[in-house]
C-alpha cells in the first residue's frame, strides 16, 4: 500500500478524484501518518470537514457513547437525539427549524428545493418559472443540478442536459444581483466566500447588500456555509463578518465532526415550514448518531473558542504567507484560519507545489492550476504554521 508517484494504489477506485500519492492511515490533531509510518501535518482538513482536528476526543466519545444505543432509525420514527441535535443547531444560527441531511451537495438541493416551495407557495410564483441567481466561479457540489449551473466545464462537459431556471451573475457584484431579478426570482444563492474558486472573498459590503436586495425584492438569501462557516473563518458563520442573517443557512461538513456525513438546511418557520411530509426526505437524514455527533459540534461551537483560535492563528498565518509575496507567491487572501496561496508560474503549478510540499510533511490541495489552499484544523498550534510556511518558503527558494 506504500505510495509511489505514478503508480496507483487504488486500482478498483473509480478515478474521479486525482489525489496526491500519499496513503493515510491514521489521524491525530492536526497531523495525518501514512501506512509507512510518515507523518504530515494536514492543511486540507478535508476542505474544512476536520475543522476540530482529526478524531476529537469530545466527538469521538459522544459517537461512541451513541454507538452502544441505537445509530439508525430512519425518519419514519422518530429518535431521542434529533430534537435536541436541532435546537441547539436552531439556536446557534438564530433561527427556528433545522431540516437535516448527509452531505453538503444534498443540504444545497434541499435549499433549491425549498426555496422554490417558497416561491410558489408564498411568494406566487407562477409554477415551474421559479428562478435562482447564483455566482460565476461557484462550487455548491457535483449533482446534474448544481454542475448544470457551474462555469467550471470539467464540472459540466459530458453531463447535461441541466436543470433549467438559473441565472449567473458575477461574483462580488452586488449590482449585477439586483439587475438579475425578476418577478420570478425566489432565491439568491451564493457562497459568502468561494473556498473551492481559491478563498475568493467578495468586496466588503457584498453580503450586506444582498441581504437588502433580497429584503427589498421579497427574495430569500440562501448561504452556503458548508465550506466557509462553524468557526473557519474566525465566526462562527462567514455571514457574520458583515453582521448578515441569510434565510437560509446551508451547513456540512465540520457539522459532522469530521467523523460522519452530516448536513442541514437552517431556517424560519415561515420559509423552511413549506416542506410538507413525503416532498423531501433522506434515509440517513437526522440518524441517532449524527444527531448525537453534531449536537456536540453545536455546543463546542457555542464555547466560541474555535471561533476565537481561528481569528488569532489566522492573523498569524496570513501575516507569515504575505511575507512571501515576491519571492514565488503573486497574491495571498484569508479569512481567520483559511488562505489561498497564488504561486507564480515560474516557480511551478499548484499541483507541483503540493507535491513538494508533501515530500516535506505538509499536505495542501491546489485548485484552478496556480493556487494552494490552507486550510487546517483549528486546533493546530503557532508553531505548526509556522514550519509549515518555512516548507513553503525553502520550496520557493529552491
Amino acid at each position: 500500500m506504500s505510495a509511489v508517484a505514478g503508480v496507483s494504489v487504488e486500482p478498483h477506485v473509480a478515478e474521479n478524484y486525482h489525489p496526491l500519492p500519499v496513503v493515510i492511515s491514521h489521524g491525530e490533531g492536526a497531523w495525518v501518518t501514512d501506512v509507512d509510518g510518515k507523518r504530515y501535518l494536514d492543511l486540507l482538513a478535508a476542505y474544512s470537514a476536520v475543522n476540530f482536528g482529526h478524531r476529537h476526543p469530545d466527538i469521538v466519545a459522544a459517537l461512541e457513547k451513541q454507538l452502544g444505543r441505537v445509530t439508525l432509525t430512519s425518519r419514519a420514527f422518530m429518535n431521542d437525539q434529533l430534537e435536541p441535535f436541532a435546537a441547539a443547531l436552531a439556536r446557534l444560527c438564530g433561527k427556528e427549524l433545522v431540516l437535516p441531511m448527509n452531505t453538503g451537495a444534498e443540504a444545497v438541493e434541499t435549499g433549491i428545493k425549498v426555496a422554490r416551495a417558497w416561491g410558489y407557495r408564498v411568494k406566487g410564483v407562477t409554477a415551474g418559472q421559479a428562478r435562482v441567481i447564483v455566482a460565476a466561479g461557484n462550487f455548491h457540489g457535483r449533482t446534474t443540478t448544481i454542475v448544470g449551473f457551474s462555469d467550471d466545464e470539467t464540472a459540466r462537459d459530458g453531463f447535461g442536459p441541466f436543470t433549467p431556471g438559473f441565472d449567473v451573475v458575477p461574483y462580488g457584484d452586488a449590482d449585477a444581483v439586483a439587475a438579475a431579478i425578476t418577478p420570478d426570482t425566489v432565491a439568491v444563492l451564493i457562497e459568502p466566500i468561494q473556498g473551492e474558486g481559491g478563498v475568493i472573498i467578495p468586496p466588503e459590503g457584498y453580503l450586506r447588500r444582498i441581504r437588502e436586495i433580497c429584503t427589498a425584492n421579497n427574495v430569500l438569501f440562501v448561504a452556503d456555509e458548508i465550506q466557509s462557516g462553524l468557526g473557519r473563518v474566525g465566526t462562527t458563520f462567514a455571514c457574520d463578518r458583515e453582521g448578515v442573517v441569510p434565510d437560509l443557512y446551508l451547513l456540512g461538513k465540520a457539522l459532522g465532526g469530521g467523523i460522519l456525513a452530516v448536513s442541514a438546511v437552517v431556517g424560519d418557520r415561515d420559509v423552511l415550514g413549506v416542506i410538507r411530509p413525503g416532498e423531501h426526505g433522506s434515509t440517513f437524514g437526522g440518524n441517532p448518531l449524527s444527531a448525537a455527533v453534531g449536537h456536540k459540534v453545536v455546543e463546542m461551537l457555542e464555547t466560541g473558542e474555535f471561533q476565537k483560535r481561528a481569528l488569532r492563528l489566522g492573523t498569524h498565518l496570513r501575516e507569515s504567507l504575505e511575507a512571501l509575496i515576491g519571492h514565488g507567491v503573486t497574491a495571498v487572501r484569508s479569512a481567520g484560519l483559511w488562505a489561498g496561496v497564488d504561486i507564480d508560474p515560474a516557480y511551478g503549478t499548484g499541483r507541483e507545489i503540493a507535491e513538494r510540499l508533501r515530500e516535506r510533511g505538509v499536505l495542501v490541495k491546489d485548485t484552478h492550476g496556480q493556487t494552494v489552499r490552507i486550510a487546517p484544523p483549528i486546533v493546530i498550534r503557532a508553531t505548526e504554521l509556522d514550519w509549515a510556511v518555512e516548507q513553503l518558503r525553502l520550496i520557493l527558494e529552491g
